[in-house]
């Protein structure tokens, strides 16, 4: 059942901004569900704990603002979904007094990313940034002075904390990927449509399930079956880059699927 009360939460991704949700908020406004669209680029001291940190302050003020106390959805993107998890599942684990009825994430690192991996890689990192400079990294880039990219890698502390904590069983977690369906460079050029993976034993692979940026093995996560797009092939073939990891928050099926979501008219496939 639609619940117009229900306040959703968005915490953009990494060299991001909160104008990402832009086409998303719209989409929320015009069924009617109110968003709280919460940034950390201005943090002085950008680490998973101080934006959990700051996070919990703002969810507590837009409450306050807002006279809800209720329960809130949440939508993140990228590294925005593991600094989300350790204010709920660490920092909020035990006590759990933040009241989250679903948590959806899109492309997101779950079980670290290997794209922060691959900037410090000692054979592949330099070249990498290069590579994506002005494309997905910013200009001069140290991945050293980095504390979020350090805290995302597969072995960081971060990782591993959130990995201790476990999920939570009182929110429903929803997980949205993408694909390069068609192995198509045009999905992201830059790296010949493909995303690469940090292997357990140290090694690299490629792979074209994956969003140019996150594979599909950093985000899956037991008992939580998430969606693949596209659905809409013919979307796909059109546009391919607006399946590639930047522009997920943007892209008119993650868009659909959310809200399905949030609405409970999902049927499997997140139409409605």
């Amino acid at each position: 059942m639609h619940n117009t009360a229900c306040p959703v939460l968005l915490i953009h991704g990494w060299n991001s901004h909160p104008g990402i949700w832009k086409k998303m908020i719209a989409g929320l406004e015009a069924a009617g569900i109110p968003a709280w669209n919460f940034g950390y680029v201005e943090n002085p001291d950008p680490h998973p704990v101080t934006v959990a940190e700051d996070l919990h302050d703002f969810i507590a003020d837009m409450r306050r603002k807002n006279r809800y106390q209720g329960e809130i959805d949440i939508i993140t993107h990228s590294m925005g979904t593991h600094i989300t998890r350790f204010l709920l599942e660490v920092q909020d684990g035990k006590e759990k007094a933040e009241r989250v009825r679903q948590f959806i994430g899109i492309g997101p690192p779950n079980n670290g990313s290997s794209m922060a991996e691959l900037f410090c890689d000692p054979v592949y990192g330099e070249e990498m940034i290069r590579l994506l400079e002005g494309i997905f990294v910013p200009a001069g880039y140290d991945p050293e002075d980095d504390s979020l990219v350090q805290e995302v890698r597969p072995g960081s502390v971060t990782m591993a904390t959130l990995k201790s904590a476990g999920l939570r069983d009182d929110i429903r977690y929803r997980c949205i990927l993408s694909r390069n369906i068609t192995h198509t460079e045009s999905f992201f050029p830059i790296l010949g449509g493909r995303t690469w993976i940090f292997q357990e034993d140290g090694t690299w692979e490629t792979t074209f399930d994956g969003d140019g940026v996150i594979p599909h093995s950093d985000s899956l996560m037991p008992g939580i079956q998430p969606e693949i797009i596209p659905l809409d092939n013919s979307l796909f073939t059109n546009c391919p880059h607006q399946f590639c990891h930047g522009n997920l928050p943007k892209n008119p099926e993650v868009i659909q699927c959310a809200i399905g979501y949030l609405t409970g008219k999902e049927n499997g496939n997140c139409s409605f």
